[in-house]
């Protein structure tokens, strides 16, 4: 059986924001630093192994595009990842914006093609959630994370959860 798919955002879940206060982070290899972007320093380099722990098939899901290999990858310890590519904007996007529905969410639904998937982003809504239901025929997980908190223990909870069937 094919691994689950995880469908990764990077603002939100791995860099929190909003919130007044946050922890800073140190990679253990003394070759990475934050360099030019000092909000990696938020990102919680330990968020590496359990997401490798998981065993799904990670793929970024974010604006970074290809940056998130480059800056993020390595910071968590993670392999190049495949990224998701957004296909170009058109009618169906301003419909779908007043249906509430993310820009993102056909885009991943057509990108599983009915394998089972994790999306996890800070974006998603309820709207998302019952398009997905109702367009998706695997099993499917759209995971809302705090801004504010990035990933937690809840959330790898969740996401373990899920990949073991519950």
């Amino acid at each position: 059986m094919p691994a689950v798919l995880l469908f990764l955002d990077v603002d939100g879940p791995l860099i929190p924001f909003g919130a007044k206060n946050y922890p800073t982070y140190r990679p253990t290899s003394t070759a990475l630093s934050s360099g030019s972007n000092p909000l990696l320093e938020r990102i919680n380099p330990d968020h590496g192994p359990r997401l490798l722990a998981l065993g799904c098939e990670l793929i970024w899901a974010t604006t970074w595009m290809t940056d998130a290999n480059e800056c993020v990858s390595p910071w968590l310890g993670l392999p190049e990842l495949p990224v998701m590519t957004w296909p170009e904007p058109s009618d169906q996007d301003e419909q779908d914006e007043r249906a509430g529905l993310h820009w993102k969410t056909r885009a991943l639904v057509d990108r599983a093609a009915g394998r089972t998937f994790i999306w996890v982003d800070d974006e998603i809504t309820a709207a998302d959630r019952a398009w997905a239901r109702a367009n998706h025929r695997g099993r499917a997980l759209l995971h809302a994370v705090d801004p504010q908190r990035g990933l937690t223990p809840a959330d790898f909870s969740a996401l373990r959860a899920f990949v073991a069937g519950g």
